[in-house]
């Protein structure tokens, strides 16, 4: 088992008596449902639908206090905590930015020997492993805990992408991505059974009327890796545009339908000039009933 500690991730607790349904009426995923020892998938959204910021979100035990947990990009830690102050209102509830204390450490490629306080598996993608929030001078002493050998964080970076997961900041834009285009509904990051949270409308929509024709999808590269934003073409046409690579993997954010058309006309996709192909070519492929009007 290999663990490595997160140093771009950062640690949001909300708490108090009112914390369960006021993040429940804002977030994409359930948190009505959530338990310690559990963690959502979800993300804080505009109200036009596009994703603020995505997250990983825990219960706190009640012998460490109790409340939630966010796991989100460091970044954007304290523009998160902000933006759920100004929602707060009179709700009672309690946000802070523990993000100079708390932070998160990966684990993959195996099962922990223990289940350490405020541990989760991730449940993006079971590949994907657990997580555990400690402070960072933790680590060490958690890795040998759990039986995995501690190593750097690219390595983590690089199962991620080999996982297809894709970044916020690297294979998508904040601020600029609906959650289809994320796979975030393929990664049981948005629940579209509980009530309204804030951008609901929109996601409903795109859901009831098919995928988004805008998707995150793995690629595999031929050769050297092309820079992260480059434009992805399919003869002189653009489809989409790089994402994150690590060795032979990539992520890229394509236009579904005109890589499909570009496959059926036998057209090579390359960013930058350089050479990719789709790892799974049928990811671009939609029924007719799933098509978006």
């Amino acid at each position: 088992m290999k663990a490595a500690f997160l140093p771009d991730r950062g640690v949001i607790k909300v708490s108090g008596e009112d914390a369960r349904n006021f993040l429940n009426g804002l977030v994409t995923t359930d948190v009505e449902q959530l338990q310690p020892g559990q963690a959502r998938f979800g993300a804080l959204l505009t109200p036009q639908g596009k994703i603020i910021v995505d997250f990983l979100i825990t219960e706190v035990p009640a012998g460490h206090g109790g409340g939630f947990l966010i796991d989100a990009p460091r970044a954007l830690a304290k523009g998160l905590a902000d933006k759920l102050g100004f929602y707060k209102l009179r709700a009672k509830v309690v946000v802070e930015n523990l993000s100079d204390s708390l932070g998160v450490l990966a684990a993959w490629d195996g099962e922990p020997a223990a289940t350490p306080d405020l541990a989760f598996a991730d449940p993006r993608n079971s590949a994907l492993g657990w997580r555990i929030l400690i402070p960072e001078d933790l680590k060490q002493k958690l890795a040998d805990l759990i039986g995995a050998d501690l190593v750097d964080s690219s390595a983590y970076e690089a199962h991620r992408i080999a996982t297809g997961v894709p970044r916020g900041g690297l294979d998508f834009m904040y601020g600029d991505a609906f959650p289809h285009e994320t796979n975030m509904d393929h990664l049981h990051g948005v629940d579209f059974d509980k009530g309204c949270y804030v951008g609901q409308e929109v996601v409903s929509r795109m859901q009831h009327r098919g995928t988004a024709r805008t998707r995150t999808v793995k690629v595999v590269l031929d050769g050297p890796a092309p820079e992260t934003g480059a434009t992805i073409l399919a003869g002189d046409k653009q489809v989409g545009t790089m994402g994150s690579t690590a060795g032979e993997s990539g992520l890229a954010l394509v236009r579904i339908d005109r890589v499909a058309d570009a496959l059926d006309a036998g057209l090579p996709l390359t960013a930058g000039g350089l050479a990719l192909h789709l790892a799974d070519p049928n990811a671009v492929r939609i029924t007719p009933k799933q098509t978006v009007a």
